[in-house]
Parts: structure tokens; sequence; C-alpha cells
């Protein structure tokens, strides 16, 4: 019967050795130090679950009905010393756990730069972090090594033992950057700019993906990291620049059009401007960039002289692109009166000579005829979308 057990669970144990336990054996301190926060957290849970399952099947069995030897006490109803050991193990517990937290918090803050680079081992205090910023695309990575000048997509490099300072930032919807050999995930989102301070500490090459859905190429949304000892790094970064090649706002455009599964693509040279215009979306010529709109906000605002200016950071950027939703441009512009549109509307917002008004149930037609005021009318493109 024993042998049978053993042959049946012989699927089990072949479907459990393709696990990947990278989280439980990392290659990064982050990720080790998060490691370590998982494993104390689960053995300080034990020390409440295994008791409380081991004395659930004593008890069950020491008082089953057959046991007549049993002591039987039906009008016990407290003991001072077993309320103790009750109250105080889990109240001991959670505050261990509290502890435990609240370092871990602030010690492995993505955002927090790192105090040291593995255990026992500071970082010296001549290291410089390696800058690389992150771009999460539709659907495939983006890396831009700035003081490197260099680009790749889904493809990461780093050497061991050297700190790595990950500015991460996303084009369209939100995306979730991980790497579990190396620290916890972090989000990209656009418009935004997140930020991971880590090392890895083994060479080696590690699997990077996406941990946040985002669309239907999102199961391709993986990367190699390779993590190089020596001169590995330098030795790579040469090998980058020497496949040629550049990447420049027109051809990050042309990038950033959605498509799956990309293999591997080197920048042997990159704008050094493109980052920061892809973090204020602002990558196309002649848009004005979100710090610009910002700072014009801050000090109130511009009237209808700049509103030539400000339309263009619509953020319907696919749209006005055509990349995904539209082959034409469109804007938005309000005007108080028919006449307005050609005496006061700066001649690219120029009036439609064609208009067809768009009516609500029980609603009288718009009068667009000269000389006639109205209260609010609004324009897409070519077409009117409201009157009244």
């Amino acid at each position: 019967m024993s042998g049978l057990r053993l042959v049946a669970l012989l699927p089990l144990a072949a479907l459990l050795s393709g696990c990947n336990f990278v989280v439980l054996d990392p290659s990064g301190d982050v990720a080790a130090q998060q490691r370590d926060l998982v494993v104390i957290s689960t053995v300080l849970m034990l020390v409440i679950i295994v008791p409380v399952m081991a004395l659930t099947a004593i008890f069950a069995w020491r008082y089953r009905h057959s046991n007549t030897s049993a002591r039987y006490e039906p009008d016990w109803d407290h003991s001072t010393q077993l309320e103790l050991v009750i109250w105080a193990a889990p109240l001991l517990i959670i505050i261990c756990l509290g502890a435990l937290t609240w370092m871990g918090t602030h010690l492995l803050d993505p955002y927090r730069t790192l105090g040291r680079i593995a255990s026992g081992r500071s970082v010296p205090e001549t290291a410089r972090p390696l800058e690389v910023n992150v771009v999460a695309l539709d659907w495939k990575w983006l890396f831009i090594y700035p003081e490197e000048g260099i680009a790749t997509v889904n493809e990461l490099a780093a050497p061991v033992d050297r700190p790595i300072h990950f500015r991460i930032t996303s084009s369209s919807v939100m995306n979730s950057f991980y790497i579990p050999a190396l620290a916890g995930q972090v989000y990209a989102m656009a418009g935004m700019e997140t930020k991971l301070h880590a090392v890895i500490n083994k060479p080696g090459v590690y699997q990077g993906f996406s941990a946040n859905y985002s669309g239907a190429g999102f199961s391709g949304m993986r990367f190699d990291f390779h993590g190089l000892a020596g001169k590995g790094f330098e030795d790579w970064v040469a090998h980058v620049k020497a496949g040629g090649g550049g990447l420049d706002r027109s051809r990050y455009l042309e990038l950033e059009r959605p498509s799956e599964n990309e293999p591997v693509r080197r920048y042997a040279a990159v704008d050094p401007a493109l980052y920061k215009a892809i973090l204020n979306m602002c990558v196309e010529p002649g848009k004005m960039c979100m710090s610009e709109m910002m700072a014009i906000d801050a000090k109130g605002g511009l009237g209808l002289a700049g509103l030539n200016n400000t339309l263009p950071l619509t953020y319907d950027k696919y749209a006005r692109r055509g990349a995904v939703f539209g082959p034409e441009a469109t804007f938005v512009a309000g005007i108080c009166a028919i006449e307005e549109l050609d005496s006061e509307m700066p001649k690219s917002l120029a009036a439609p000579r064609r208009m067809t008004p768009v009516t609500g149930s029980g609603l009288k037609p718009p009068d667009f005829t000269a000389n006639k005021l109205l209260s609010t009318s609004f324009f897409v493109g070519q077409r009117p979308l409201s009157g009244s």
C-alpha cells in the first residue's frame, strides 16, 4: 500500500521540480533582505499555527467518545494560566511582526539609497550608482543608460556589487517592473516617475518581466537581466556601441507603437533628452511638455492668445499621432460666438465651413447663423460636439 502511495506522488513531485524558487534564493542583497522578511514572518506565524493544529489533533484524539478514561469536566470554564498563554503569545508575535514591518518599510524603501551592497559589506565611498532609465512600452521594455549614452530593448545589464539606480516610467498604461532575483516590483506609470535602488551580487542571467497585466502582449514583456563581473559590463557597453544605430525622437515614436514579442534591440547612441521628453509626454516635435504646462498653470494659466500653445498638450496622444485610435489629429476649442472663430482664433483652429450640429432628444437645433451668439460651442477636429 505504501509503495502505491509513493507511485501516486511521483507526478506531483515531477510538477514541483519545475518550480522556480528564485524569490527564496535571490542573487541581490535587496531581494535577499525581502526574502528574510518573508521567512521570519512565516516562522513567527507558524509558532502559533503549528501548536494549534497539533493540539487540535491531540484533543480530538484524547477526548474522543470511545476514550472513557479521559477526564470529564463539563462545568469547567476558566483557567488564568491558559488565558495568559492564549493572549500573551499572539501579542508578542504581533509586536515582533510590527517591528519587522516598520524596519523593512523604511530600510527597504525602493526610493532609499543603498546603505550596503551585501551583508557585512557597506557601499564603498567611491562607488557611483549605475543610472538606468526604464520605460514600459506596449509591449516591451526600453532601457536607457544616460551616462553610457546607449539604449536597449528587452535587455538589461549591470555590474556585480555596484549599486543600481532605476528611474521608471511608462509610455501609456501601468506596468510593473520586476526582477525577482534583484529586488521587489515597482510600478511604471505614464507621466510619473518611480524609483528603485538595488544591487546584484552574483554573476548570471536573470529573468525580468512585467508583473501587472497591461493588454494583449503582456505575456511577451520579458527580458534578460545580465549580472556581469569584472570587466564584463564595460565589454557589454562596448559591444552595444559597436552595433551602430541611434535612438532619437522619431525612432522612439516608431518604437512606441504597440508590438508583441519584440526581439532584443541595441542602440549605440540615444538622445540625451529623450527620457525627460517621455516622462513629460512631449516626444512629438512642437508639443508642450507636461512640466511646462504645470509651470504655466502655477502662474494662473494663459488666455485665448496662448490657446494654440496649450492645446498640443492634450493627453490624447495616441489619437493625435494616429498610433492606435485614429489617423487624424484632433483638437478641442471653446468659443462664445461664431464670428470669433474667424476673427480671434489662430488660423490653425479656424472655423469649419460645413457644420452639422449634433442634437439631443427633444432639444432645439442650435442656430449657427451669423451674429447669433452661442453660450458654448465645442469642436473636435472638423466635427462639432455640442452647441446650446
